[in-house]
């Protein structure tokens, strides 16, 4: 007979996770989202899904789309882009906005063409970059966002490279959060370009408006914006020791607001925050009965680390209840499910992992089972 056996496990954890509702600190940011890069989890989040006018920020699906090419070969850091009188009327000097100075029939190597988003927050660089990979900036947009619903981000449209100003083109922090995560994790050849402090190109040195690279040690990226409706805004990345973090904010004041904001924000998150593993592969859940096994029973475990963002300051206990079937039945299989047990965090959704077999366990001859029933019908027990 199989019995559904459910297990109460408590573990006092050094902390406890905030979540969404949880605003312990407050912002001058509109929209504003804090993930932990480990995880994902969000420390802190302010219309994180509202979609909103992300000025240069939105450069970075632009990089994103330049570094999925060299990635898969059918770009190189050498090959070559032309500068069409488009691209140096839309983006160049004499628009106004920030750019790379490029000049029209300029043969310009990828390589440089991306520190000039990067570093300098070119225009021009970006547009040369659309029409040199798809042949006018609206199409490139059209693969922008196509790309964007492949990689998950469901609150992003983009109608241009730049994120100048237009009506259609739009991004939540939390899919620039998202964004910069992929960055990060998918392309970190290319990485360090973010952290680049200046570069020089016509014999013009410009600086990288990140503030937070000259302020916080730590600090390697990723990109600033600004605009007359989107303020002063920044997406923030820094590593302090292994943990890495990335904050997000719009609608600041000045440059000075954006600076002490996104520093405040950050070191916020390293202060009040860390990661625990609270459930470790390998580790020993319950012994489960087995029915007509050569061995009277088996180890469950998960197959993986559990690791969250906590907040080190609470002294909660984190819950976890194990339901499983009790006995199973012989054979069992090494990594065959055999429960599942959820995390209980406070503030938290609850987490489900599969309980599997630690190791085989074959079924008892003919004999061992005649023996098991009669021990059975004499005792009761298996």
């Amino acid at each position: 007979m199989k019995f559904k056996t459910s297990l109460m496990l408590s573990v006092v954890m050094s902390g406890l996770f905030c979540g969404f509702e949880a605003k312990a600190i407050e912002t001058k940011a509109k929209n504003l989202v804090l993930m932990d890069y480990d995880t994902g989890q969000y420390l802190y989040a302010k219309d994180a899904d509202k979609m909103i006018p992300p000025a240069s920020m939105s450069k970075l699906m632009t990089v994103y789309m330049i570094f999925s090419k060299l990635a898969d070969g059918s770009l190189s850091l050498d090959d070559i882009f032309t500068v069409s009188e488009n691209a140096w009327r839309k983006g160049g000097a004499a628009s106004g906005g920030s750019t790379m100075f490029l000049s029209i029939n300029d043969k310009v190597r990828v390589e440089e063409i991306l520190k000039g988003i990067i570093i300098q927050s070119g225009n021009d660089a970006c547009i040369v970059s659309a029409e040199n990979l798809a042949g006018s900036e609206e199409d490139f947009a059209v693969e922008m966002n196509k790309k964007a619903q492949e990689i998950g981000l469901k609150n992003s449209h983009f109608a241009n490279a730049t994120g100048l100003p237009h009506p259609d083109h739009k991004m939540s922090v939390e899919d620039l959060a998202k964004l910069s995560r992929l960055i990060i994790a998918e392309f970190p050849q290319f990485y360090h370009l973010f952290s680049q402090k200046e570069f020089v190109y016509h014999n013009i040195r410009q600086g990288n408006r990140n503030p937070l690279l000259y302020s916080m040690p730590y600090a390697d990226g990723l990109k600033t914006g600004h605009t007359e409706e989107a303020g002063y805004c920044l997406v923030a990345s820094a590593k302090k020791g292994n943990r890495r973090l990335i904050g997000v904010m719009t609608g600041l004041n000045s440059n000075k607001e954006r600076s002490e904001e996104a520093d405040k924000i950050m070191s916020w998150g390293f202060r009040e925050f860390d990661n625990y593993t609270i459930l470790k592969k390998n580790a020993k859940v319950a012994d489960v009965k087995v029915w007509y096994g050569v061995n009277e029973t088996v180890p469950m475990v998960v197959e993986n680390d559990l690791v969250r963002t906590l907040k080190k300051s609470s002294a909660d206990k984190v819950k976890f209840i194990a339901s499983y079937d009790n006995p199973v039945k012989a054979p069992v299989v090494k990594g065959q499910k055999l429960g599942s047990i959820k995390a209980v965090i406070q503030g938290q959704d609850d987490i489900e992992l599969p309980l599997v077999a630690a190791n085989d366990v074959k079924k008892v001859g003919v004999l061992g089972k005649i023996k098991r029933n009669i021990t059975y019908l004499l005792t009761g027990a298996e």
